[in-house]
């Protein structure tokens, strides 16, 4: 193939290969580390494969989910905190998953970007590999777009995309199974988690603060550290409790907060009664009601409030299930019943 005088090339409109093929390279081991029964996590292919009987599954059902980080983003990318998103990025699927009693098994994320940064990249990728460790599932691949002139230097967009499984009889939630009286318990967040941040970042605008002050409502952490604590993961402790049978239903409580998520746990005709009084919410949604002069209603619909996972149970289950979390690490408490609509 012949050379062009003054052909233009590829990483002169801003795509550089050569990077890319060092990304890929660095991350690597972040996915062999991954690795798990019906997975090898290795990366390379044009697609992967999972082998469910190995994975001890007879008739199962696959589900899916897919899902981003949202404008969480712009702190990591304003501060420099890469380390965490992508926590973030897989707990929001993995969580979506366990509400419907399923096993993560497959991770794959979306990374677009207008000039790829190897080193921003890779240190996004370890927090993936990391939330997949908390969640068991293999990340298996992915897709990294460099596309100028669709992003500023320095700006980074993530999807993230996870497959799961659950046996047929273990699917939540348990519809035909609740009652009104049944139980309802918190499992606590680590704070706003992943969602809220438009009007989270609206609030600290008005607040005058800037992301390296101190957080007011949290002892020796700047405010961007605060805000970027990565979202809980809460496979491993509730996982067991659903396959158990000791659950009728889940909600992993992201947009639309209290207020919109429950009822996709519950079955028609029933209603969450929250005991506002059951729990104090953390200091950094009073924080954010106070500075942004935000209603009670729009905080509960906006955020979580310190719950971010919810369980229906039986009345006669509700112990056994919340020592099981408090034994597996979890703060976990009775906040309401299930009543009728």
């Amino acid at each position: 193939m012949s050379e062009r005088p003054n052909g233009l090339t590829y990483a002169g409109a801003g795509v550089d290969i050569d990077a890319g093929a060092a990304l890929v390279e660095a991350i690597k081991p972040l996915a062999r580390a991954t690795r798990r029964p019906g997975a090898d996590a290795a990366l390379g292919g044009f697609g992967a494969l999972f082998d469910l009987k190995a994975a001890g599954y007879e008739d199962a059902l696959l589900v899916t989910t897919t899902d981003g980080v949202g404008t969480k983003l712009k702190i990591a990318i304003e501060t420099g905190l890469h380390d965490t998103v992508g926590i973030d990025l897989v707990a929001m699927c993995a969580n979506d998953l366990l509400a419907q009693g399923a096993e993560p098994l497959l991770f794959l994320d979306y990374f677009a970007t207008g000039r790829l940064e190897v080193a921003t990249a890779t240190r996004v990728v370890a927090g993936i590999a990391e939330g997949c460790r908390l969640a068991g599932a293999a990340l298996v691949g992915g897709e990294t777009a460099e596309m100028p002139g669709m992003y500023q230097d320095g700006d980074y967009d993530l999807a993230g995309f996870c497959l799961g499984a659950v046996e047929r009889a273990g699917v939540l939630p348990r519809l035909e199974a609740q009652r009104p009286g049944d139980l309802m318990i918190a499992l606590a967040s680590s704070g706003p988690h992943s969602n809220g941040y438009s009007l989270i970042r609206g609030v600290v605008e008005r607040s005058g603060l800037a992301w390296s002050d101190a957080a007011p409502f949290q002892g020796g952490s700047t405010l961007a550290q605060a805000l970027m604590t990565p979202t809980r993961i809460y496979v491993s402790s509730v996982l067991p409790l659903a396959r158990a049978g000791r659950i009728k239903g889940a909600a992993h409580i992201t947009g639309g907060g209290l207020i919109d998520n429950p009822p996709r746990a519950l079955a028609d005709g029933l209603a969450a009664r929250f005991d506002w009084g059951a729990w104090t919410a953390p200091p950094v949604f009073q924080w954010l009601q106070e500075t942004g002069g935000v209603s009670e209603a729009e905080l509960r619909r906006a955020f979580n409030c310190g719950v971010g996972f919810l369980l229906i149970v039986g009345p006669k289950q509700a112990e056994e299930v919340l020592g099981a979390l408090l034994a597996a690490g979890e703060t976990a408490f009775v906040c309401g019943e299930v009543g009728r609509v």
